[in-house]
């Protein structure tokens, strides 16, 4: 386990520009288990955030300044290396794989054993309310089903931390508060730093923490 001096995910200097034009600049350490929200307009730079932190800034934008994971800077490590758990608006569900297909993809290869990585799915499931959704097709699921296996999925990979771009903007109002409470909670089980990314303050109150306002 990492120290009090590299626990977290500490964004040191982050800017991000557009054509020479700074959108928005971040320095802020998000602790494990805590979540930061970056609230603004589309068009303010929140998403392309989240882009530069996760290693897929579109080259359009430009970005710069140090992202510490773990005591080192993974800014300049390709996507795969810096292990991030990424939320979107959509699910992004594999349509050809089953629900359970869909969780075992993301377990760790050190898991091994079809038998093994399958009771580890099924336990996933069951932790968000789908027990016994393993050999369901995805395209039988409501908004709120496909939610939890996208949240399921994104823990079973073992992230450093998570990074949600307004995941919950397109679910009705009762399931967006039900998969805000169960996103944070097991955020913050896990003791994973997050970075919220919105323009809903709803938002920004169930997840608690700083929240930075631009654009």
């Amino acid at each position: 386990m990492p120290d009090d001096t590299t626990a977290g995910l500490r964004l040191d200097a982050v800017r991000i520009r557009l054509g020479g034009q700074e959108l928005l600049s971040v320095d802020r350490l998000v602790r494990p288990g805590e979540t930061l929200t970056v609230m603004g307009p589309s068009g303010s730079g929140k998403s392309t955030l989240l882009a530069y932190i996760g290693g897929f800034l579109d080259p359009a934008f430009s970005g710069e300044g140090r992202v510490i994971c773990g005591g080192r800077d993974i800014a300049h490590l390709p996507a795969q290396e810096r292990h991030a758990g990424i939320l979107f608006q959509d699910p992004l569900l594999f349509p050809h794989m089953s629900v359970g297909g869909n969780l075992v993809f993301a377990i760790p290869r050190a898991v091994a054993g079809s038998a093994a990585r399958r009771k580890r799915a099924e336990a996933a499931l069951a932790d968000v309310g789908l027990e016994g959704f393993f050999d369901r097709d995805p395209d039988t699921l409501s908004g709120g089903q496909k939610a939890r296996v996208a949240l399921a999925r994104v823990l079973l990979a073992e992230p450093n931390f998570l990074l949600l771009d307004e995941p919950f903007s397109k679910l009705d109002m009762q399931l967006r508060d039900q998969i805000r409470g169960l996103v944070f909670e097991r955020a913050k089980r896990s003791r994973l730093p997050v970075i919220l990314v919105t323009h809903d303050a709803a938002d920004a109150a169930a997840a608690g923490g700083d929240v930075i306002e631009v654009g």
